[in-house]
């Protein structure tokens, strides 16, 4: 295997199916050194061509429970020194949709916010029926990224991803998998394997081929969410000047209801 280390993944191969698991226990919360450290994982297994299929998972709790909003003003959106880096966040998401390799996310818990936008990245997803999801951006006074304005309406609809994303509305496992947020809910116990298995269905069919037809259905996406995210950040660098974004900001770090002023 030719995939380096990474500080924050544990990183196998079996079976042609690579798996890529975030370590980060219990809630995962992504900063800028977890989503590069998980772009340069796919960018090494793109090369290696024992690797035929992503299985994308995470430790404990949580799959990704978004950032941790109690770590800074921004969002915990940080480098190793501190800065806040929303900018690079954004050029390290749209490498991971340049991914070659199909990818299947098990996700268990929550997915909420960036950790959201980072399972809709994934071509297939498998949940149970607590799992959580939420583009909770408007609930903290602030715009939706990741590119979730692109990948949520293209998997839902314009009607149910403005339903979620204005809402800032949480649904369950089985209600994602109704709508088609999801593709498979089984019961918890269950998640992990049924997700490795499709990871192995799609490993045992022609990678070439797999991988011409997956960049056929895909084709100018990672180009969609490379300009779109350069509208998110705009519109979240806007609305971080606001008060209601340190609203939401304050009151999700201390549970309580916002206070919204619109200003």
């Amino acid at each position: 295997m030719t995939v380096p280390a990474q500080a924050d993944l544990g990183i196998s191969i079996d079976q042609h199916v690579a798996t890529v698991e975030i370590q980060r226990p219990p809630h995962n919360f992504f900063d800028v050194s977890l989503i590069t450290q998980i772009a340069d994982a796919y960018e090494a297994l793109d090369a290696d061509p024992d690797c035929r299929a992503i299985l994308l998972c995470a430790q404990g709790k949580n799959f990704c429970a978004g950032a941790n909003f109690g770590a800074s003003d921004t969002g915990g959106v940080k480098d190793a020194s501190g800065g806040d880096l929303p900018n690079e966040l954004y050029r390290q998401a749209v490498r991971i949709f340049r991914c070659r390799k199909p990818v299947v996310a098990a996700v268990q818990g929550a997915a909420i916010g960036g950790g959201l936008g980072l399972a809709v990245s994934a071509d297939f997803r498998v949940t149970s029926p607590e799992g959580r999801f939420s583009a909770n951006f408007t609930r903290l006074g602030f715009h939706p990224g990741f590119g979730l304005t692109v990948t949520l309406p293209a998997l839902l609809g314009t009607q149910r991803a403005s339903l979620l994303m204005l809402t800032s509305r949480r649904i369950n496992g089985e209600q994602a998998c109704e709508w088609g947020l999801v593709d498979q809910c089984v019961p918890a116990d269950e998640l992990r394997g049924t997700a490795l298995a499709l990871a192995r269905e799609l490993a045992g069919c022609a990678p070439l081929a797999v991988m011409s037809t997956r960049a056929t259905l895909r084709h100018g996406l990672a180009d969609r969410i490379a300009m779109q995210t350069d509208h998110e950040l705009a519109e979240q660098n806007m609305l971080r000047r606001t008060a209601d974004w340190e609203e939401g900001i304050k009151a999700t770090a201390e549970r309580r209801e916002p206070n919204f002023v619109g200003r």
